[in-house]
């Protein structure tokens, strides 16, 4: 069970993409862009700290394997518990066109709510329109939302050159240009990063993102009992991810859990890496994509460092992830918390990806519509 809220304030600046080198054939704007700092990032701190510290790295590391982590979420600074978490894409928003006296970014409304029904198997009611994406709802309305906030922060893009190491000119490299952009981000002063973890760090400053930009960390004991509640409420057959699920094997990403029965020596050895798809076995019974429908969005890049020794870490394999946001109604309802699911339906790579709050799920309100259907997204490989 999650313990503690992470709370993260930037100070300053932050990264916001891996960058790319720029050419007359290679202008990328924002397409590296990765923020906010995923969950594994925030594993990086722990084992950082500890591991600097001046006690036994075995005393300090012992509580490591437990450790779990889940976000990326934003929250005011005043109000941490009462974070905000990627709507459901059942939601149809429209935002304002500018950002109200007092607020910390766009605020807007929801427009239509989608259900699945399941004797038509279909999506209702059915509309049609452009809609807001990548917005933000506060956990504390997570039955009823009214109000929904888009992202409290700016991409300030810098151009910086790359240097002939020989000379104080621009180095004309024809591979990968002379151009390096870095899309640094900044948050609105009264807004913070969270994270939910399983064990508490100390308080204080540290350098976080792939620049190491700095950061105040404050470790916060969850008091209010309505999170808990509803974190360990069962999922049920209509529920919604709040942080990216990576599924599937080290092959092919799935947009539902993929189980393989393991062999006796696999067991013995605990070797949970998945191998190609012909050996892999049936999705669990809740999770039944043959009749399952959802709602989702063009999958995301995931990529954790898996650690090691030198200044290099290592990288874990690149995998598309599944967006937050994504709604499952499911035939049959899984009748356990994401707290309780099992860990055999995440993947692993150095550790279980349940670890990095994989797919953490809570359960949606249901709502019954009159009208006509709204084609849905069909399950499908992510190649």
């Amino acid at each position: 069970m999650f313990k503690y809220i992470i709370k993260i304030t930037p100070l300053g600046f932050l990264y916001g993409s891996a960058g790319a080198f720029l050419s007359p054939e290679n202008l990328v704007g924002r397409s590296g862009n990765s923020f906010p700092p995923s969950s594994a990032t925030v594993s990086g701190l722990y084992a950082y700290k500890y591991a600097n510290d001046d006690r036994k790295i075995q005393e300090k590391l012992g509580f490591l394997p437990n450790l779990q982590i889940a976000g990326p979420f934003w929250a005011k600074n005043d109000h941490p518990e009462n974070f905000y978490v990627p709507t459901p894409l059942n939601y149809l928003i429209k935002l304002d066109d500018e950002i109200e006296k007092g607020e910390v970014a766009k605020t807007g409304e929801i427009q239509h709510q989608l259900t699945w029904d399941k004797d038509k198997k279909q999506w209702l009611p059915s509309v049609t329109g452009k809609y807001d994406s990548d917005t933000w709802i506060p956990i504390k309305k997570w039955n009823n939302p009214e109000t929904v906030w888009d992202n409290p922060w700016q991409y300030k893009p810098n151009l910086h050159p790359k240097i002939n190491k020989q000379q104080r000119i621009v180095d004309k490299d024809e591979g990968r240009g002379s151009l390096f952009l870095e899309n640094a981000v900044q948050m609105h002063p009264e807004t913070c990063l969270v994270y939910l973890t399983t064990e508490q760090i100390e308080d204080g400053w540290y350098r976080f993102g792939g620049e190491g930009h700095l950061v105040e960390l404050e470790c916060l004991e969850i008091t209010d009992n309505y999170l808990q509640d509803l974190l360990g409420k069962e999922t049920g057959d209509f529920f919604a991810l709040i942080t990216p699920a990576v599924w599937g094997s080290n092959h092919l990403s799935y947009q539902f859990p993929i189980v393989r029965k393991l062999d006796k020596r696999e067991k013995q050895e605990q070797d949970h890496d998945l191998e190609p798809e012909d050996s892999i076995g049936q999705t669990p019974l809740e999770w039944d994509k043959d009749n399952a429908q959802l709602i989702t969005e063009r999958a995301k890049p995931y990529r954790y460092r898996l650690g090691g020794e030198g200044k290099t870490k290592r990288l874990s394999r690149g995998r598309y992830a599944v967006p937050a946001g994504t709604v499952y109604p499911l035939e049959k309802a899984i009748s356990k918390s994401w707290l309780d699911w099992d860990d055999d339906w995440f993947p692993y790579e150095g550790y279980c990806y349940k670890r990095w709050g994989c797919g953490l799920a809570l359960p949606l309100p249901s709502v019954t519509n009159s009208t006509e259907g709204y084609k849905a997204c069909h399950p499908c490989q992510i190649k």
